[in-house]
């Protein structure tokens, strides 16, 4: 388990939040709406699956204002619709009484964990580390969460690690691996976990390889 708080009877909880990025004038980086909740919603379904849960519920906490609420929605909704599957119910509030300059917004999600970690396991990297501007600027070099999916319900992957602002090095670490990483840079920020580290089963390696192509590869 990464990031995550494991509740009783198996429920887990992940969370993800961004500042300063969307549409007031304000903003650092200024992106639809959408993208920045797609993105948000992006790392707490990651965390779930870290966890070995799948979202039963959403909550958004919208500090943006009312009329950013939809596009948050939707956003969230993008995401799940792109991965195939069923998107949660969502609930959550709005700051409407106070004119924030910034855009700011989290993602809760519960989940209830279904898969337990398999330990018998080889590490690969996914997806460029990116951040800020070049998350949306290099999007086909970031981990595809369709792919994930996919690749779990195949028996491909066994075990689901994002990779954070700590970057590469820093989380491999974290699972007792040593990162040797040719052409990769071990200590950049993966921003909204652009970069996923991933349990691989040893007899499918070459599976794998095909399955998920460019930007993969094996952690030694």
């Amino acid at each position: 388990m990464r990031n995550a708080s494991l509740l009783s009877n198996g429920f887990v909880l992940t969370t993800d939040n961004s500042a300063g990025i969307g549409e007031k004038k304000n903003d650092v980086v200024s992106t639809p709406d959408e993208i920045v909740s797609y993105f948000a919603a992006r790392v707490a379904l990651l965390e779930q699956w870290a966890a070995g849960a799948n979202p039963l519920s959403i909550v958004v906490h919208n500090f943006s204002g009312s009329q950013s609420w939809n596009k948050y929605i939707t956003g969230i909704k993008k995401l799940f619709n792109e991965i195939g599957i069923n998107c949660p119910e969502i609930t959550g509030s709005s700051e409407t009484n106070m004119e924030t300059l910034q855009s700011a917004i989290a993602v809760t999600m519960l989940g209830e964990i279904v898969t337990e970690e398999n330990k018998d396991v080889r590490w690969y990297v996914y997806g460029k580390p990116s951040v800020g501007e070049e998350v949306i600027r290099n999007s086909e070099k970031i981990a595809n969460l369709k792919k994930i999916r996919e690749a779990v319900s195949l028996g491909l992957v066994h075990q689901v690690w994002p990779v954070g602002s700590t970057g590469i090095k820093s989380e491999c670490e974290r699972i007792g691996i040593n990162a040797h990483l040719a052409e990769w840079d071990l200590e950049k920020s993966a921003g909204p976990a652009t970069t996923v580290l991933l349990g691989i089963d040893r007899m499918k390696e070459n599976e794998a390889k095909l399955h998920f192509g460019h930007y993969f590869e094996t952690i030694s």
